[in-house]
């Protein structure tokens, strides 16, 4: 396998981050490295899909631990780890392989039996999950839509069927394991006889040996090709969400059944609407003559532009409710709602009638106008 940067530096963490801290950070750099902020730029998408590699494995607590006590080569299948363990069928055969299969018992304890990783190796084992991103727009967020993601995802080599051999061959049962994919081995000890299992090093634990390659997979039984796949994306979606695809993940392992496709959620700003939950957050300036004499104004929303009353005497800052204006809920029926804040707008640059008018207007209020002049400034004689 080729020398891959250690995960934790490429999301800029130490490995005593937490789960919030993972999660953060991938959040930040998927977004600052997101394909479609960079069109074109090589370097950016493979920063990408490494920072989306990194965070498939330490998102998930059981790789996470892998990863720490193994590095990278807990995944290389080519490593003798089955890139899908720590090279042992379970905790049963790692104790076993410390005080060994007749030592207490401990296979039999965690279900080892003393042969588990024999029989783990072959068993049926869940394609892993693969990760990629989408970005949408904010409408799309709030009604749903439906997008297409290209991904690369590991599947059964078509050829030899996930065989390994090239076509009219087949595998030899490993001498050496006779098919279990472990060897046991019984020494004397201050204990006694004592019996550890470990993965074979002739079939690496695959519990065969293949003299014919397949050279469309180079016996690795399994391709990575590209697929384009139809998401939808549920109406109420928020951003830093993931919608999950069953079964479009990377393929199973001796008959286990495909992984998922977790795609992550990047809403696009909107330029006039902000988003807190399911509510809608809109900025309005209104007419200073018409904050005074209130009446109706349109408004825009997500369904379009609607008539919203406002009362005489409305003030910067006043907040109005629209009922059922705001976002669908993501698990349940109805739609938040839609708070129109305020803002009056002062005029500008007006004409010496409109201003004539001001004053006489202020006269009946029976305020006090204080205006600037070249000679005085804002200190200016009052005038009523």
């Amino acid at each position: 396998m080729a020398e891959k940067r250690d995960y934790y530096e490429v999301l800029g963490l130490t490995k005593e981050a937490s789960a919030d801290d993972i999660k953060k950070a991938y959040r930040k750099l998927a977004k600052e490295n997101h394909p479609d902020l960079h069109p074109g730029d090589k370097a950016c998408e493979e920063r990408f899909k490494e920072i989306n590699e990194a965070y498939e494995i330490l998102s998930d607590p059981d790789k996470k631990a892998r990863y720490d006590q193994y590095g990278a080569a807990a995944f290389d299948p080519s490593s003798g780890f089955g890139g899908g363990g720590a090279g042992f069928g379970d905790f049963g055969d790692i104790i076993n392989d410390i005080f060994g299969g007749g030592f207490g018992g401990f296979g039999d304890i965690f279900g080892g039996g003393g042969g588990g990783g024999a029989r783990q190796a072959n068993a049926p084992r869940k394609g892993e999950s693969i990760r990629t991103n989408v970005s949408i727009s904010f409408e799309e967020a709030a009604f749903g839509c439906k997008k297409d993601v290209t991904v690369a995802r590991i599947e059964q080599c078509p050829d030899c069927k996930g065989t390994g051999c090239a076509p009219g061959t087949t595998p030899e049962v490993c001498p050496d394991c006779h098919g279990t994919g472990a060897v046991r081995t019984t020494q004397r000890t201050p204990f006694g006889m004592v019996q550890s299992s470990a993965p074979c090093q002739k079939c690496r634990g695959t519990g065969k040996i293949i003299h014919q390659p397949c050279p469309s997979c180079k016996g690795m039984g399994s391709v990575r090709r590209q697929h384009k796949i139809n998401v939808t994306i549920p109406a109420g979606i928020d951003d830093g969400q993931t919608v999950s695809v069953r079964g479009q993940g990377n393929a199973g392992a001796n008959g286990g059944p495909d992984g998922d496709l977790l795609v992550y959620i990047i809403v696009r700003p909107h330029a006039r609407f902000d988003r807190d939950g399911a509510n809608v957050i809109l900025e309005q300036e209104i007419p200073y003559a018409q904050a005074v004499l209130g009446g109706d104004i349109e408004v825009p929303t997500l369904d379009g532009n609607v008539k919203l009353s406002i009362p005489e005497g409305t003030q910067t800052g006043s907040v109005f409710r629209m009922r059922g204006k705001g976002i669908p809920y993501l698990r349940g029926s109805g739609r938040g709602d839609q708070f129109v804040s305020v803002k009056v707008g002062v005029p500008k640059n007006l004409t010496a009638s409109q201003k004539e008018l001001l004053r006489q207007f202020a006269a009946s209020m029976g305020d006090e106008i204080s205006e600037s002049h070249s000679s005085g400034g804002i200190f200016g004689k009052k005038k009523k």
